[in-house]
């Protein structure tokens, strides 16, 4: 079963490395790995560039952001399951495609998700925040939760049925093809109850700055699809609560090997 993993890039000199490092040292063989990176201008194109013999794809232009990146990455895809790897954010061990993997071929699931862990942008080792996914039931979707978007692994099949991520919303578009997809569709859904992923804080999710906007395209989202977004929105925020408390008992935690 091969693996593609899209990553998209805008003037992240400063962790695109660690990104490339943990998709490429992953030892799963058969890993299809594309980049598309924004026309950076900070030196990140040339970090990509140092890894072009390793990597199946690059382009370097301008976008509109992260999900017209993430849709032209879909375009180059040949695995018939899809990961994405995010330009701040690292894959937790080098066994976890593995991992993945297994679980697809022992439920012939649509998508996979596990646990996801939120970092001190400085220090990885720092946890700020426990994703932990728990079981998939699909009636928690219509109270706020989705599993967290860079643990999901999709088959290729889906996103031919559910559609590309909607450019016009430029924060919230993982929620928005995320409910699309499990509220929409009878997929087979596995919770793989393992960390999938470190992300530093301060991305487009994590940015204090950017969260109002985030508020209004939720709402927006949920709301489009006949729900009361308000009331999404507070259960949705309502669901992260213990994953900051339990982050508390966690401190600090170093890279596992397996």
């Amino acid at each position: 079963m091969k693996v593609s993993i899209i990553t998209s890039c805008y003037n992240r000199v400063g962790t695109i490395r660690d990104t490339i490092e943990s998709v490429l040292n992953q030892d799963y063989p058969d890993i299809e790995y594309i980049i598309i990176d924004g026309a950076s201008t900070d030196g990140s194109l040339s970090v990509i560039n140092e890894y072009e013999k390793k990597l199946t794809k690059i382009v370097s232009e301008p976008d509109q952001g992260m999900y017209e990146a993430l849709n032209k990455g879909l375009r180059f895809v040949s695995g018939e399951v899809v990961g994405l790897v995010h330009s701040d954010d690292m894959l937790y061990d080098t066994h976890i495609i593995s991992a993945i993997v297994e679980e697809f071929e022992k439920t012939n699931a649509d998508m996979v998700y596990g646990n996801g862990l939120f970092v001190d942008s400085k220090n990885t080792s720092k946890v700020i925040r426990n994703w932990t996914g728990g079981n998939y039931y699909r009636w928690k979707v219509k109270i706020g939760w989705l599993p967290l978007h860079p643990t999901c692994y999709i088959k290729k099949a889906v996103y031919a049925e559910v559609g590309d991520y909607d450019e016009k919303y430029k924060i919230a578009a993982d929620t928005d093809f995320l409910f699309r997809a499990l509220y929409g569709h009878r997929l087979i859904v596995h919770y793989l109850n393992r960390y999938i992923v470190r992300m530093r804080m301060g991305g487009i999710s994590t940015d204090k700055a950017k969260r109002k906007a985030m508020w209004k395209e939720d709402i927006a989202i949920y709301s489009s699809y006949h729900f009361p977004g308000t009331f999404m929105k507070i259960c949705k925020m309502m669901w992260k609560i213990p994953q900051f408390i339990s982050a508390k008992f966690i401190g600090e935690k170093p890279f596992l090997i397996y």
